[in-house]
């Protein structure tokens, strides 16, 4: 009978032995954010805020306004009419999928102050203001794959050096485009 008392008095034991464990867990995991065990997270912010200075210089820079998810797929729902090019590689890219309207017109992930056709799949600036068209108040919206691409920031500030006026950058992407569950499609 004896040891039927300890048997039912150690579980007892174990359970505030667990709690006090527990709770020294809880005091001490905040002091570790500081020792590294969240370090990941606060790398992320570093990351983050490093894209998020770059699109505003590419911004300003650019002379271009930018525009979201939703606010591109509204502009769809409504049928405004708008020219919306991907600057993504054909063949690997937009061939494969894009935004459902959009017109394909490659430019190059690094900064092109001057025109390369290298960096444009061979084709010219006049090629590029063919695609535009002539009416320099229609709405142009660039986009490539993610926020940290860079070609969409050139083909925009491209349209802008070239006297449009309604010039907008979708910087998500087509990755923020499909996170969104909207449709894509292909050739």
């Amino acid at each position: 009978m004896h040891i039927s008392k300890y048997r039912l008095q150690r579980p007892r034991r174990s359970f505030w032995l667990n709690a006090f464990i527990l709770a020294c867990g809880f005091l001490i995991l905040p002091l570790t954010a500081n020792a590294g065990l969240f370090s990941s997270k606060f790398e992320a912010e570093v990351q983050t805020e490093q894209v998020a200075i770059k699109l505003h210089t590419d911004t300003l820079a650019g002379g271009y306004q930018l525009i979201d998810t939703q606010g591109l797929k509204t502009l769809l729902d409504n049928n405004k009419e708008i020219l919306i090019v991907d600057a993504m590689p054909y063949q690997d890219s937009y061939k494969k999928e894009h935004i459902p309207t959009a017109l394909q017109f490659e430019f190059p992930i690094t900064s092109m102050p001057e025109w390369k056709a290298t960096g444009t799949d061979g084709k010219t600036q006049s090629n590029f203001a063919n695609l535009l068209g002539a009416d320099k108040d229609k709405t142009l919206v660039f986009y490539c794959g993610f926020v940290k691409c860079g070609r969409s920031h050139n083909a925009a500030a491209w349209a802008i050096k070239m006297g449009y006026n309604n010039v907008y950058r979708y910087p998500g992407g087509i990755y923020a485009w499909k996170g969104a569950g909207f449709e894509t499609e292909g050739e």
